[in-house]
């Protein structure tokens, strides 16, 4: 039995507790032998969550030791508890206790701002982890030995485990599923909770799919709509100026002026960021080339090789 230990401190993010823990709900009910438990930070039996909702029936941390099949998720928390000057004073039998369970090879995992509390026990030294991009530079003069990897949704780094934030915990959830029973395991679970697009190791944390809509440009989000859903489509500059009743000199002009990149950058980011997810699965050249609308192998490598994280363009 593998059990994962959810910590639930005061004004605990709600969906980095309950995404991650539904996901393992739904892998109980497909057969994976594990268990949840609930452990507060504090001996209170409740926490009062950031959304106002109370969490019941928690039993404190010191009641367990875990093992090296165990994990233990660390979700966020409000950011003026861990800024605070006596945060870690007022729970050194908590970081104690963490470091003990790390010592026993238990499975650390920190989602969104939990990265904070993996900092304050002094795990993570120079090891490799990232947390929300919202406090990447305070994350990092805070702790400035840590390699903080700030364009990365999931980072594992020895029994250290560390998430970017929010929705981010399913994706680890997933990840963490995968390593135990495999791909096709966590793919029924992906698609079970319909999380049907499911985000690796390897994503940034802002998806280019996500990028460059914070906009209410009515015509531009139907011209970006189009194209994210027809890459493996040629779809020229005229096609998408009469989709939206507008010259094409006219949208060219109104697209940059809304999102600050041309149509044609958005595009080839667009074909790159699938490209990238095609490749780590595994798909040959070939069919990434068909995938993303590029009929040349030659121009998807170089793709491929432009956008590829800055750590695998340098091994």
């Amino acid at each position: 039995m593998i059990a994962i230990y959810f910590l639930v401190p005061p004004e605990v993010q709600l969906l980095d507790l309950t995404g991650p823990a539904h996901v393992f709900y739904e892998a109980r009910e497909y057969g994976a032998n594990l268990d949840t438990l609930f452990v507060s930070l504090e001996a209170n039996k409740e926490a009062l969550s950031s959304a106002g909702l109370t969490l019941g029936n928690l039993k404190p941390f010191y009641n367990y030791e875990l093992t090296e099949k165990d994990f233990l998720f660390i979700p966020g928390l409000e950011s003026h508890l861990f800024f605070g000057d006596d945060f870690v004073d007022n729970h050194k039998t908590f970081f104690e206790w963490l470091t003990r369970q790390y010592q026993n090879n238990a499975k650390i995992c920190s989602v969104c701002t939990g990265a904070y509390v993996l900092g304050f026990s002094g795990l993570l030294g120079d090891r490799n982890c990232t947390t929300h991009w919202k406090y990447i530079n305070d994350f990092t003069s805070r702790f400035p030995k840590v390699k903080l990897l700030s364009d990365r949704l999931i980072v594992k780094d020895g029994n250290l485990y560390s998430s970017a934030g929010v929705s981010s915990g399913i994706d680890l959830s997933l990840y963490i599923l995968e390593e135990l029973y495999g791909t096709l395991f966590a793919t029924k679970i992906a698609k079970e909770v319909v999380l049907y697009f499911r985000r690796t190791a390897n994503d940034p944390q802002l998806s280019v799919f996500l990028q460059y809509r914070n906009h209410i440009e009515t015509k531009v989000h139907k011209v970006q709509d189009r194209l994210s859903q027809n890459l493996s489509e040629r779809t020229t500059i005229e096609e998408l100026a009469e989709l939206v009743y507008m010259s094409p000199r006219n949208l060219t002009r109104l697209f940059k002026k809304t999102t600050g990149i041309t149509i044609g950058n958005y595009l080839e980011r667009l074909r790159a960021e699938k490209a990238l997810q095609l490749q780590s699965k595994g798909e040959k050249i070939g069919a990434i080339a068909l995938a993303v609308g590029l009929k040349s192998e030659n121009r998807t490598r170089g793709l491929l090789k432009k956008y590829a994280p800055a750590e695998r363009r340098r091994s």
